[in-house]
């Protein structure tokens, strides 16, 4: 991405000539989907990030619904999910009918803190906290061991949603152990997602990870229509066996309704191809991340990167920073426009959920001081492995003009 003239998206996807051979293997082999290829990437997964288990999925989004099922939500119950986060985290609790309640956020680093978790838990609501879905931002990872500790004092059900985190880690307290994200010592389950501008692409997936056998046996029937073929757990016993106690080989049951949430094999051999390139690209993306650190100081007071989370390792999925747009003396949508001339997209994670038409006319508007205070400055600029380090300087100095510093 050199070229001064090209169009530099804030995100984009890197697939090389393996992950085409990965693909087309499986095209000519006898599997599209639900076949060796899903079995080959969920273990590899579960193994990447230190979990029992890994149930490969459709998307990010089908993720968090299967996780919201899995963990029980129903409609008597509430779900606490930070504002700043893509619609989706809290879409996948809502599915269930369990109601959201809305959390507020770090000012400066859009993550939920515990403080945050226990002021949304003294809220008096009609329904009953049961679930808690902490949200990993830009590739920074909440403090899981302080949210981990508020929850179960209160009986909740945790669910990390680390659809920007893969890769990423952190430590357990200052003197902690360094743990994996995915890894579930701290949750009941984690999310991921394979959106193509995420750190690996599956085109559209996701999975789910926990170290609860238990979980994981349910989160596969949800993705399946809420079918089973395990003998032992049949209930109608004369149908499914034969005289002689030999399990009819047509037999299964749905004892539940679900849902077709499976990835394919296309997907899973892709997915499969990228993890082992996840190292790579989260160091490349530490790369570029290093080189905006390293010139943005000329864009200050105005603009300033987000500060850094303590006892983390980053798995940067966006470079975000703070812009005074007011100080600056240009809004935010003309400063996004005057750099799209310059060739240069850039994007706004997120608008909070809780403004959205939807929870705003179920729930109201909370007061979010925090979420607020994130959104007004918020602004991702361009970050994928394939850039090349003067796409950084360029999106700096297009950044200098529009700003005029």
């Amino acid at each position: 991405m050199s070229n001064a003239n090209a169009i530099l998206p804030y995100g984009r996807h890197c697939i090389e000539d393996d992950d085409v051979a990965a693909v087309t293997a499986v095209l000519r082999g006898d599997w599209l989907t639900t076949g060796p290829a899903v079995d080959a990437f969920e273990q590899r997964l579960a193994e990447r990030v230190g979990a029992r288990h890994a149930v490969a999925c459709s998307s990010g989004t089908a993720a968090l619904h299967l996780a919201a099922l899995a963990a029980g939500l129903e409609p008597s119950q509430h779900a606490i999910v930070p504002s700043m986060t893509f619609s989706a985290t809290a879409n996948g609790a809502r599915y269930t009918g369990a109601e959201i309640a809305f959390s507020d956020v770090d000012p400066d680093t859009g993550l939920m803190r515990a403080v945050d978790l226990e002021a949304a838990l003294r809220e008096r609501r009609d329904t009953t906290p049961a679930a808690v879905f902490p949200v990993h931002l830009a590739g920074q990872v909440t403090d899981m061991a302080a949210i981990h500790d508020v929850a179960r004092a209160q009986g909740l059900r945790i669910v990390e949603d680390a659809s920007h985190a893969i890769g990423a880690r952190y430590r357990a307290g200052p003197d902690g152990e360094w743990l994996d994200v995915g890894c579930c010592r701290h949750s009941d389950m984690t999310v991921f997602s394979f959106h193509p501008v995420k750190s690996i692409a599956m085109g559209e997936g996701g999975a789910i990870t926990t170290n609860d056998p238990a979980l994981d046996a349910r989160l596969r029937d949800l993705r399946t229509h809420g079918l089973t073929r395990d003998a032992e757990r049949f209930e109608d016993r004369e149908a499914a066996f034969d005289e002689s106690g030999t399990v009819n080989p047509w037999y299964y049951e749905l004892q539940e309704l679900g849902f077709n949430y499976r990835a394919s094999d296309i997907h899973c051999a892709l997915g499969h191809s990228q993890l082992g390139k996840l190292d790579r690209f989260i160091a490349r993306r530490s790369e570029l991340v290093g080189l905006y650190d390293a010139a943005i100081g000329r864009l200050a007071p105005h603009l300033k990167p987000l500060p850094r989370i303590v006892d983390c390792m980053p798995a940067w999925h966006l470079y975000v920073v703070l812009i005074d747009f007011a100080a600056a003396g240009i809004g935010r949508g003309d400063t996004m426009r005057k750099l799209r001339e310059f060739g240069i997209q850039t994007q706004v994670h997120y608008i909070p959920v809780h403004r959205q038409p939807y929870y705003r006319q179920r729930y109201g508007t909370p007061d979010l001081p925090g979420t607020g205070r994130y959104y007004e400055r918020t602004l991702s600029l361009p970050l994928f492995p394939d850039m090349a380090d003067s796409d950084v300087t360029r999106v700096i100095e297009a950044l200098a003009t529009v700003l005029d510093v």
